[in-house]
């Protein structure tokens, strides 16, 4: 979603105005069963996806058995139904989420280290070089909003040979990856074994950590990790490439699923 805006444009000390595209920031509100629990900072479109996506990453949804409904109520409200287990999960863990930080209002890092219910270390695909190299530029393709605006991230699913599963959009990286997660919890697709995640800027340890929830084994990033994102990948026994730009990389851990990576 975009919104035109008159802005001047100064070019070599010339001074023109225009109109101009932005990316539309809004919050919503996640409820669950009725009662709030969190407010994003995001892009509206595939809110569903987004309030699945975050409360699977977030651990109060344990499994797409655990959601008997999502709703929207309204443009900026989502309210999902659980079962009553996963109802249970949401007493003190409402907490205020900006775009720019998926970590905002907690505690401490430990307050977010979620376990993931799936094995990703015994994942055992495997993605050629040369594939994996591709994504950035298909990613890329597949970013209508921010050929107009220049202001969003991407987060894109892929399968082991480069085929696109589903692309989303937001202002928030972490916000991305978690509309590609809600969309494979309304598919029923978790865990997302034999899957590449592809993202547009760096990897932080929350990418890696819900990436991890979502059974995702291999996570690639045009830009840098984080020392924490390298460490909760090793962790884990999930690929991690950054620097995915040209024909070259950087794994940070469990460089033996890419093919052609052996070091000489």
């Amino acid at each position: 979603m975009t919104e035109r805006r008159r802005v001047v444009r100064v070019d070599s000390g010339h001074a023109v105005e225009r109109p101009d595209s932005l990316a539309v920031e809004e919050p919503l509100e996640i409820r669950v069963g009725g009662r709030a629990m969190s407010v994003t900072m995001r892009t509206p479109g595939h809110d569903l996806d987004l309030a699945l996506g975050f409360l699977l990453t977030e651990g109060v949804v344990a499994t797409p058995d655990d959601v008997i409904e999502a709703i929207a109520c309204g443009e900026n409200v989502v309210d999902v139904t659980t079962t009553d287990e996963a109802a249970a999960r949401v007493i003190e863990r409402r907490f205020y989420t900006s775009s720019s930080c998926g970590l905002c209002g907690k505690e401490s890092i430990d307050a977010v280290r979620t376990r993931s219910p799936y094995d990703v270390a015994a994942d055992d695909v495997v993605v050629d070089g040369g594939d994996l190299v591709s994504l950035p530029d298909k990613l890329r393709d597949a970013q209508r909003v921010f050929d107009r605006t220049g202001g969003l991230h991407a987060a894109g699913l892929f399968t082991a040979t480069g085929e696109p599963l589903c692309l989303r959009e937001d202002v928030g990286r972490h916000n991305a990856v978690d509309k590609v997660v809600g969309w494979a919890v309304q598919q029923r697709r978790l865990p997302l074994a034999g899957c590449v995640l592809q993202v547009s800027g760096r990897a932080s340890f929350e990418l890696v950590q819900k990436a991890a929830v979502a059974g995702v084994p291999v996570l690639a990033a045009v830009s840098a990790p984080s020392s924490l994102a390298v460490a909760l990948a090793d962790e884990t026994g999930m690929t991690l490439a950054g620097f995915v730009r040209g024909q070259s990389f950087n794994l940070y851990s469990r460089p033996d699923r890419i093919v052609g990576s052996t070091t000489r």
